[in-house]
């Protein structure tokens, strides 16, 4: 059990449930809110990174990324804990979970066909994103293109999508908290992909932060969190413009000058592995402080 608990890495499923909570406290901000979509949502993104995890650690086990030379924790399947066939099996499950829920989100929230199969579009689209990314051939994650997937998904589908199914009609000045919510989401991955950049790099996984070297990485990754939070602030300033609003965004700076200044005192990937449980804790305290700003 507890080898399945690792494959299944809570720590990561926090960060996905982030832009849920942020999308459900915008709609309630616009007195837009159904508990029933909140819920059902939280459950079928916490099964869709489950499974984006289990994926991740038999797409990256088959291509021989998982080994003696990665700097991140040790994986269920490269440790022997959990067999290739399991993980499939498991992915399969964890799958056909994610159908249900999302089609019972879907279903209890939407009323017009339209909107019901584009939602059914992408709910699937979601599921062969988090297989895609290091399964296959192919996989999309080794091209560079994770970071587009993780904004997508995180942002602006996991913000503006939840808001959608709240309220059945979008605001164009949710792509700021959206945009927001997905950049912290890509920072996230991107100090990853700094800790794993030599070996990654090694292995043929040619990641955004590969692509760029580690100097030039570090440079995308402070436009990454700095844009997020002038993403946060030009949101509250239209909405929101009031002292305690501008006191959180506020705290938000600090904390995004903190991590950054960390990541660029990084001299090597060694340096950056420590930091991987800061940028997480930025994105949730980033997050939440928003959520608390529009809702009081």
């Amino acid at each position: 059990m507890s080898s399945w608990l690792s494959a299944a890495r809570p720590r990561t499923l926090p960060l996905a449930l982030t832009s849920i909570v942020t999308g459900s406290c915008l709609a309630y901000s616009q007195d837009n809110y159904m508990w029933s979509v909140s819920i059902l949502a939280l459950i079928t993104a916490t099964l869709l990174q489950i499974l984006s995890n289990l994926a991740n650690d038999y797409g990256d086990a088959q291509h021989g990324t998982d080994n003696q030379d990665r700097i991140g924790p040790t994986r269920a399947i490269q440790s022997g804990a959990i067999s290739l066939t399991q993980m499939k099996s498991a992915m399969v499950i964890c799958s056909i979970l994610s159908v249900m829920s999302g089609l019972t989100l879907i279903l209890t929230s939407l009323t017009h066909s339209a909107d019901i199969w584009v939602f059914i579009g992408l709910g699937i689209a979601a599921i062969f994103c988090a297989v895609a990314y290091t399964v296959g051939k192919k996989p999309y994650g080794y091209m560079g293109l994770g970071d587009l997937s993780v904004y997508v998904f995180f942002g602006l589908l996991g913000v503006g999508g939840t808001f959608y199914l709240h309220a059945q009609t979008l605001d164009f000045f949710l792509f700021l908290p959206a945009t927001a919510s997905g950049l912290l989401a890509v920072a996230v991955l991107n100090v990853n992909n700094m800790r794993d950049i030599d070996n990654d790099s090694a292995c043929g996984k040619t990641t955004v932060a590969v692509r760029l070297g580690l100097d030039k990485a570090k440079r995308y990754h402070m436009a990454l969190v700095t844009v997020a939070w002038v993403c946060y602030l030009l949101y509250l300033l239209t909405y929101h413009a009031d002292l305690f609003s501008l006191v959180l965004v506020a705290i938000i700076f600090v904390f995004s000058m903190k991590h950054l200044i960390a990541i660029k005192q990084a001299s090597n990937s060694l340096a950056i592995a420590p930091l991987m449980g800061d940028i997480v804790k930025l994105a949730l305290i980033a997050n939440l402080l928003f959520s608390i700003a529009i809702l009081v």
